[in-house]
């Protein structure tokens, strides 16, 4: 996993969401960003987080903020976990883990005494240069 830092730029990305549109993260410049990062669609603590985000969204937009979710999870399974919880932001759909990696959030984790690599629950705020402002692990 390679490390980015507070002060670092937010690697630049481009991806399609639930809706079939393209995302690019450079549309973003001039405002605030959360990009969010989670391991599976549709699991527990995924859910909740991703809930938790939908609950606050209005006021993420009242201070200028987008928030847009990444995982590995093809475009279907985004939709479906989309309209289940009636999530008001994109969900990137980064099958081939280009964003996640550029992001430094893929590599190896431990659950119930196996190893494998994954995603780490890992959100990062951007601000309006596109500098990272906070990172955000769980």
């Amino acid at each position: 996993m390679s490390e980015l830092n507070i002060g670092d730029k937010a690697p630049l990305f481009e991806g399609v969401d639930q809706n079939n549109e393209t995302i690019k993260s450079y549309n973003f410049l001039g405002k605030k960003v959360v990009v969010f990062f989670y391991p599976k669609a549709s699991t527990p603590g995924c859910t909740a987080e991703a809930c938790n985000l939908r609950d606050n969204y209005e006021r993420f937009l009242n201070k200028n903020y987008q928030v847009i979710g990444i995982s590995a999870d093809s475009v279907k399974k985004q939709k479906n976990f989309s309209d289940k919880n009636n999530l008001p932001f994109s969900l990137i759909a980064d099958e081939d883990k280009n964003i996640i990696k550029a992001f430094g959030v893929w590599g190896p984790k431990k659950f119930m005494g196996k190893e494998f690599d994954g995603i780490h629950r890992t959100t990062f705020v951007i601000d309006e240069n596109g500098n990272i402002e906070n990172i955000i692990t769980i």
